[in-house]
């Protein structure tokens, strides 16, 4: 189908993402710090996040390149060193009770970013490229601003845009448009206050001067800023609540319904019963009979001591029985996962694992498949004839050349069997007077992994890849090279923020994929929900490199980019890390996009970004056969 109208098609460059974000980790010196994409570029201390900002996607390579590196430059060398966070807070707290609060901010940023820019030039020179190539882009991009806000008659804002240009001046003689007849008569001093900027070697310095230039500015303008061109976050800089919390603070403080009080004093003579209240703990070795006590806030107030007057009933009660990890459960939840199973995995899922920080909460469970009907064996049979002059042609290929290396004599060799040409012996002063005849059988040591994406998207274009992994079944079964095909996909409807359940189904391992009856469980392979691809792609690597072969070829299937619970935004970046990991161990990853119309350049350039050069891209499913032919014909030769 053709899509003559797409939004929000933006693509990440996963390539330039990852740059980005190891020179952010190198410069931080922080292995926890991550990257990502915003309207605005800060720094987030509490979440050890760089933000870079929007404002350099569409323009040339370079430029973009720099722009971003300016963006991680300041945040990690000059931010998260050099800024005094108490002190922006407080500026934060006293710009709020003045009338432009959002022109404040902004101009604190522009005055820090200034002071910041010029550390990070004299702490590492390489940086002034950059630099210089983000003050050219904003002094067009504020110019024009300027423009279209004195059109507008948008005093603030255009007021806001001149002190970047002067702050940023490429001369000293540059001056600042007329823009009303107050700001023009205030200008000569905010010009001499913005030149302080310069020699300001603090955050403190900055704020001095910001201040100074916000109680004029608060009188001659009368509204605030319209547009945001830089940003202050307030909750960056606010101190964490709970460090503030003390033991008296944690004490319930609502007053009890009613504060009648007993008439009858204690005399000391009271009864008391000491009883202990037993709770389940993960260390608990029985779970013990023991109840939930309840807060009490009915009854009359007693002066007695302790927290509980009147006798229990029934109904304030809550059993607090509760499962030990020793005990299996009666029911079973999540498909088949016991609960002491699924209570480890949620233990050892939350955080950073093994399978990518963007993969934290999704777990994995394979599925066994079906014994094949007679139905299946059918059709299978169809797919098979089908399929099978392309699969003996490329058999006969193979076979032929395993066996003229087989048989192919090596001569003009140092040791061997004597050549009947003895000649040589006298005219040549190194004579090579051997060969070998019959050397050792040549063949595949490979082992491939066919990943199939079942994504809801995939139901107009299953039928036809059954069709090709046929052809690649048959013709790697026919040469004997082990294999196995999988089919992934993730639960929408059990998805949840914490916990991603996410289904892998081999229908063929490296065992049953050599049988010469195997082959019709390819058919149970149907398109089901959404696609993690990043996370299939590692479970796979890790099923392969059990192989022993020398030769590691893993096929990845899909119709398009990964699409997953929490998993849009970063799903490019994880599946092209999970592919580069691969490669790194020593295997090939390559991608068969599948189309059933035109590719369009948004597609292209996606993946592109995941899995680079390495991907075969076909727009007429109907033609998958003939073009995974050269491709195995290539990948075989080549583990020959």
């Amino acid at each position: 189908m053709e899509r003559f109208i797409q939004f929000n098609d933006e693509t990440i460059d996963s390539f330039l993402f990852m740059e980005m974000e190891d020179l952010a980790k190198t410069l931080a010196k922080n292995g926890d710090v991550e990257l990502k994409y915003g309207p605005f570029s800060y720094i987030d201390y509490k979440q050890q996040i760089v933000y870079v900002s929007h404002f350099w996607d569409h323009r040339n390579r370079a430029d973009e390149i720099n722009g971003l590196k300016s963006d991680v430059y300041l945040r990690t060398i000059g931010n998260q060193s050099e800024t005094d966070r108490e002190a922006v807070l407080n500026y934060i707290e006293k710009v709020k009770r003045t009338g432009i609060p959002k022109f404040s901010k902004q101009l604190f940023v522009m005055g820090e970013d200034l002071r910041l820019e010029e550390i990070c030039k004299s702490r590492r020179p390489g940086t002034k490229h950059a630099f210089a190539t983000r003050r050219n882009l904003y002094r067009q991009y504020f110019q024009a601003q300027l423009k279209v806000n004195l059109t507008k008659s948008v005093f603030t804002d255009s007021l806001f845009n001149s002190l970047f240009l002067l702050l940023n001046a490429q001369s000293p003689l540059e001056e600042a448009p007329s823009i009303n007849e107050e700001i023009d008569l205030a200008m000569p001093f905010l010009k001499s206050q913005l030149t302080k900027f310069y020699e300001a070697d603090s955050t403190t310095t900055v704020i001095k001067i910001c201040l100074e230039m916000i109680d004029v500015v608060d009188e001659i303008v009368k509204k605030d800023m319209l547009n945001e061109y830089f940003h202050l976050p307030e909750a960056v800089y606010e101190k964490e609540d709970h460090l503030q919390e003390t033991f008296e603070d944690l004490k319930r403080k609502d007053p009890l319904a009613n504060q009648d009080v007993l008439e009858e004093e204690s005399t000391g003579d009271e009864e008391v019963l000491d009883e202990e209240f037993r709770t389940w703990h993960r260390e608990t070795e029985d779970k013990g009979e023991s109840f939930l006590q309840f807060d009490l806030d009915q009854g009359s107030q007693s002066d007695l001591m302790g927290e509980g007057v009147r006798e229990g009933e029934d109904g304030d009660q809550a059993l607090a029985m509760v499962q030990g990890s020793a005990k299996e459960t009666e029911r079973e939840q999540y498909k088949n996962v016991k609960a002491a199973e699924r209570e480890h995995e949620e233990l050892t899922g939350g955080g950073e694992n093994e399978y990518g920080r963007d993969n934290k909460y999704a777990q994995a469970f394979f599925l066994s498949p079906s014994v094949p009907s007679a139905e299946d064996q059918k059709t299978y049979g169809v797919y098979k004839a089908s399929i099978a002059p392309l699969q003996k042609k490329l058999q006969k290929m193979i076979e032929k050349t395993l066996e003229h290396k087989r048989i192919l004599p090596r001569s003009d060799l140092h040791f061997g069997r004597l050549n009947s040409k003895l000649l040589r012996f006298i005219t040549d002063d190194n004579p090579r007077l051997f060969y070998k005849k019959q050397n050792p059988s040549s063949e595949i040591d490979a082992a491939f992994s066919l990943l199939v994406d079942c994504s809801g998207s995939m139901f107009d274009k299953m039928d036809q890849t059954k069709l090709g992994i046929a052809l690649f079944h048959e013709s790697l079964k026919s040469v004997r090279v082990p294999h196995e095909i999988v089919g992934f996909w993730e639960d929408t409807n059990q998805a949840t923020k914490t916990y991603q359940p996410n289904y892998l189904k081999p229908v063929l391992d490296y065992t049953t994929s050599l049988k010469p009856s195997s082959g019709a469980e390819i058919l149970q392979l149907e398109p089901e929900e959404d696609n993690r691809d990043g996370f299939a792609i590692r479970l796979m690597t890790e099923r392969i490199l059990r192989r022993n072969e020398k030769q590691k070829f893993l096929l990845v299937f899909s119709d398009g980019e990964p699409a997953a619970m929490e998993y849009d935004q970063n799903g490019i970046i994880d599946t092209h890390e999970a592919v580069l990991d691969a490669r790194k161990q020593g295997i090939e990853v390559i991608n068969v996009f599948l189309s059933n119309g035109p590719i369009d350049e948004g597609q292209r350039n996606t993946i592109q970004n995941i899995y680079g050069n390495y991907s075969i891209l076909v727009s007429d499913i109907e033609e998958l056969p003939d073009v995974l032919f050269p491709l195995l014909r290539k990948l075989l030769y080549k583990s020959i």
